[in-house]
């Protein structure tokens, strides 16, 4: 339930400027423009499963986009119901929609990729919930090597040649010199990737899934006291929550869905830091980046 600290479940994921919005529940535009993240960087949606509290925000958000004039289409990915609530919505709100809304059903048996272009990879991949849920991995392609600023202003390779430096290559000079491809780049940064796992019971099988994850956002809605209720409700504790993130050797764990029973999530991140100490209990509003780190030393042949 939503509370006066907190609204029901919406991330926002910022990869180069282009927004990917993971579930909509209750409030969610009203966060956007208190963030002041901008509405028109949103081209896709993903919904994790149909409960209310991932996406009741979803009506205002569409009906929104049609009041500021958008012409860009909206791709909402979810369970195959999503398309009936867009149709009711058109039915009912959108008949003089302004932009095209296009739905992408997703599938509950194993990991999918359900949407890539030039630098990233989103997967899906199924839960342990009540109704059909799935969980989503966001993931960086694979960089190329980066040129060294010294090598550059030095040997001043042109166009052509910087692209092929970066693919690997090494650099011929006009009087026939040789430059080896390490004395002109550094490693490439290593892809980046962040997990959403929405609603779930326990499932140490995502540890395959998910393994060396960056950034772990997962459901911790009751404490270990209650894990019998977690059981029955098709939900997670805090220490089963932090347990998926150390067997699946995750940099960093972000724990949320806290239940309204509990006054403060003290408990709730204590009992998950025991398990795996690079854990935070979120809060609306927060920032995470995902640093990057650089790949070990490509020597070429």
């Amino acid at each position: 339930m939503p509370t006066s600290k907190r609204f029901p479940t919406a991330h926002l994921l910022n990869v180069n400027e282009r927004f990917f919005l993971i579930d909509c529940g209750e409030g969610t535009q009203i966060q956007l423009r208190r963030l002041k993240l901008s509405f028109a960087k949103i081209n896709r949606v993903f919904i994790s499963h149909i409960h209310g509290d991932h996406l009741f925000g979803l009506f205002g958000l569409l009906s929104s986009f049609q009041l500021l004039g958008r012409k860009n289409e909206l791709h909402i990915h979810g369970p195959g119901e999503i398309r009936e609530i867009v149709l009711f919505y058109e039915r009912y709100f959108g008949t003089e929609q302004s932009y095209r809304i296009k739905v992408h059903p997703l599938g509950y048996t194993r990991k999918m990729l359900i949407f890539e272009d030039e630098r990233i990879e989103v997967f899906s991949f199924p839960l342990k919930h009540r109704v059909p849920t799935c969980g989503f991995l966001f993931r960086e392609k694979n960089a190329q090597l980066n040129l060294k600023k010294e090598a550059i202003d030095r040997f001043k390779p042109g166009i052509e040649n910087i692209h092929k430096i970066k693919q690997g290559d090494d650099l011929e000079l006009s009087n026939g010199t040789v430059i080896a491809n390490e004395l002109l780049t550094l490693p490439p940064w290593k892809p980046r990737s962040y997990a959403y796992c929405s609603d779930t019971s326990f499932e140490p099988g995502l540890s395959e899934l998910l393994q060396g994850v960056d950034l772990l956002y997962h459901e911790a809605t009751f404490s270990k006291d209650d894990e019998d209720l977690a059981a029955k409700t098709g939900h997670s504790s805090s220490v089963q929550a932090a347990e998926i993130a150390r067997i699946c050797s995750a940099r960093k764990l972000l724990i949320g869905h806290f239940s309204s029973r509990y006054k403060s999530s003290d408990v709730l991140l204590s009992e998950a830091k025991g398990i795996f100490s690079n854990t935070v209990a979120v809060n609306d509003g927060d920032v995470f980046d995902v640093e990057r780190t650089r790949t070990e030393n490509i020597i070429q042949e």
